[in-house]
């Protein structure tokens, strides 16, 4: 069969047991051009408005403090997962390209996985900065060196990584003798698992216990974060000075928000949802790739005014090295 068409065809997938074949949102073919639109406006953004993110915390040393410094690492998260997924969906969305080596599809596996996990220690440790900063400020500046912030980094790597570490030799272990067609958009983890022969009751388990782990435990530890700042508010007795307090805390809430609520959504139609149609899956799944890593660095653009002025500072000013230029 030549590989030299337009559009790829998943049945040569089944004759090489190295090679997975993405077959994007079914039942959805007809639209898929239609829907590269909104991936590709999404995916733009994300870049654009996470580098500009970067660009304005590293040029501004005012803006060299935990808050910011948590921002920066966030935003790297949403650049790398970013290019870990939006490339290839394009691809598939626009010719069909869907065609994926295994070592190719358990690297993205792996990558956007760990990934999320890193947002998600991250969105954990932004909780904490406003814990601290609302419930011990005066102990604010000794809690948070540059040092503390560096190691909350490593770990979010680390716990990422070596969480995820396990699944990509896991399904390694698997024989896939029926098909290689994956339903979906990327190398999600349950979607290859279900392709395999054999027992994936280790798979499933572990895939469970690592979400939960990540999704249970820093929903958890927000949650409280936020019990005590709340607390802490209401003890408060002038109200601008409460107003002042909760609104430091908006960005961040509004993130998590944009973050957890379509991966919870999710996960549980994909765990329960056993009625519910796979296009809804799929675009559930992608909902929850696409749309946190473009939204973050507006809803920190539009609520933070520090960001907000330092972003217009920097366009004026290379607007004034390009009109100097110009002369």
């Amino acid at each position: 069969m030549s590989e030299k068409t337009s559009m790829e065809s998943p049945n040569h997938t089944n004759m090489d047991p190295s090679v997975f074949f993405l077959l994007g949102i079914p039942g959805l073919e007809e639209f898929h051009l239609w829907l590269s639109l909104p991936v590709c406006c999404l995916g733009t953004a994300t870049i654009v408005g996470n580098i500009t993110i970067l660009v304005v915390v590293a040029t501004e040393p005012a803006l060299h403090k935990p808050m910011y410094l948590f921002l920066c690492m966030l935003s790297t998260i949403d650049l790398a997962a970013s290019l870990s997924t939006v490339p290839k969906l394009l691809g598939i969305l626009w010719c069909g390209a869907g065609r994926i080596s295994a070592s190719a599809c358990l690297a993205q596996m792996f990558f956007i996985h760990a990934f999320c996990m890193m947002e998600s220690t991250v969105l954990l440790a932004m909780a904490f900065d406003r814990y601290v900063a609302i419930c011990h400020p005066l102990r604010y500046a000794t809690i948070l060196t540059d040092t503390i912030i560096a190691r909350i980094g490593v770990v979010a790597m680390v716990r990422g990584s070596l969480l995820m570490l396990p699944c990509p030799f896991l399904i390694g272990r698997l024989s896939f003798c029926q098909s290689h067609v994956i339903p979906h958009t990327y190398c999600e983890h349950m979607a290859v698992v279900k392709l395999a022969c054999g027992d994936t009751r280790p798979n499933r388990v572990y895939g469970l216990t690592a979400a939960l782990l990540v999704i249970g435990v820093d929903l958890f530890c927000i949650g409280l974060s936020y019990a005590l700042i709340a607390q802490a508010v209401l003890r408060l007795s002038s109200h601008e000075a409460r107003s002042k307090a909760l609104g430091t805390c908006g960005s961040h809430v509004c993130v998590i928000l944009i973050s957890y609520t379509p991966a919870l959504f999710s996960f549980f139609t994909h765990r329960f949802g056993h009625h519910v149609p796979l296009h809804i899956h799929i675009l559930l799944a992608n909902v929850y790739l696409l749309f946190p890593p473009a939204l973050n660095p507006v809803v920190y653009g539009v609520k933070t005014k520090e960001i907000r002025e330092r972003v217009v500072r920097v366009f004026q000013r290379g607007q004034g090295i390009g009109i100097k230029a110009s002369e």
